[in-house]
């Protein structure tokens, strides 16, 4: 371990956790109802860390393939459903296409970074392949639960002007194309924008983490170009993925748009 790293205590931690009271207060202040969701995104942020953090002690213990697919495989179902939970509309099979969009992409892009470009050996060590999963799953997840939900709420404001084009004699693909453009730009948008002010205004995660850990800083930078590259194509082809499945879902094959599948949720998010 570098000699310059700071282990952080129980304590230390204690004394971090002091700061989600500004939170607090500033919600209690302003009457934002945000105390209770705080208090409970805490608790479970904290817990699931540490169970993360105990569990994956174990696993980079280990030198077989089966743990590190199986954690990557619960990774990717959580995410997705995670992504359509934070949706206000539902269609039959939603949660399918999303599990879908994200864990085919997701696997395909890490298991390309990591036998194309970081040739670890083996293919399956879970110090690499478990935290480049889970940064990427985090970033399809925002983007695929954007396009999905902006997606389904266009089909229903902008309804009567795709049925007025189908009517006309567009097929269901020029009818709806605005609309998936739109999602897909949507569901883009946040990696982008990240990506646009990196280095500048702000130090990503894996980035400061190395750094803090004493790698030295030009290859905590090349560690980070290779993640955004990661995290943009993940993200775009799990957008891309999700806004076609549900495209096929809404529009049937006799350029039909089956306004009736979609059903309001009442509660989102986790």
């Amino acid at each position: 371990m570098n000699p310059n790293y700071i282990n952080l205590s129980n304590w230390q931690l204690g004394f971090a956790a002091v700061l989600i009271l500004i939170n607090l207060a500033i919600s209690v202040w302003l009457r934002l109802g945000l105390a209770r969701s705080l208090l409970i995104a805490s608790v479970r942020m904290v817990v699931q860390l540490l169970l993360v953090g105990f569990i994956l002690e174990s696993v980079f213990a280990l030198q077989t393939p089966l743990p590190v697919v199986g954690i990557g495989l619960v990774m990717a179902a959580l995410a997705g459903i995670a992504a359509v939970r934070r949706t206000r509309r539902r269609f039959p099979g939603v949660y399918w296409n999303s599990l879908l969009s994200v864990l085919g992409a997701s696997f395909v892009v890490t298991g390309a970074a990591m036998l194309g470009i970081l040739n670890v050996q083996p293919w399956y060590l879970a110090q690499y392949a478990i935290p480049l999963l889970g940064m990427v799953l985090g970033n399809i997840l925002n983007g695929v639960s954007l396009a999905l939900d902006r997606f389904m709420e266009g089909v229903v404001r902008e309804g009567d002007l795709i049925e007025s084009d189908l009517a006309l004699g567009a097929t269901r693909w020029e009818a709806a194309h605005p609309l998936i453009n739109d999602s897909l730009r949507t569901g883009m948008i946040p990696t982008i924008n990240s990506m646009m002010v990196m280095g500048v205004v702000s130090l990503p995660g894996m980035m400061t983490g190395q750094l803090l850990a004493g790698v030295l800083p030009t290859a905590a930078v090349r560690y980070q170009i290779v993640i955004m590259f990661m995290i943009a194509a993940a993200t775009a082809l799990g957008t891309l993925g999700v806004i076609l499945l549900a495209f096929r879902a809404l529009f049937n094959p006799q350029h039909q748009l089956c306004r009736e599948r979609l059903h309001l949720h009442k509660r989102a998010g986790l």
